[in-house]
């Protein structure tokens, strides 16, 4: 997959928290956010999930569909990610990288 824009959505799990991005460059970026690189949202809320992405022929596009959205209500999004990807599979695997292992509650104490 070569560089081009898109706009992406990662979670934490199915029904989990959910991001929504745009890059230039998603394996670059789906690197970022799998190995911690990028401080913030993601990283604090374990985010790394690839459940839905749209390519686009420019920026200005993929940084507009981002917005529109980034302003939808959560039932919105889920129905949008469970039109293409009903179980919330993580979808970089497809694109080549290992599959992130299921998380397991911390102990109390």
């Amino acid at each position: 997959m070569s560089k081009q824009p898109c706009t992406y959505i990662l979670a934490s799990g199915r029904l989990g928290t959910i991001y929504i991005g745009v890059t230039s460059d998603l394996l670059a970026r789906l690197h970022q956010h799998r190995s911690g690189e990028l401080p913030g949202f993601t990283l604090r809320y374990g985010v790394r999930r690839l459940v839905r992405y749209e390519m686009f022929d420019d920026m200005v596009s993929a940084i507009e569909r981002e917005k529109q959205l980034k302003r939808w209500h959560r039932d919105w999004k889920i129905n949008l990610i469970e039109s293409s990807n009903p179980h919330w599979d993580d979808l970089a695997v497809g694109l080549g990288f290992d599959p992130i292992p299921p998380r397991y509650p911390r102990p109390k104490g």
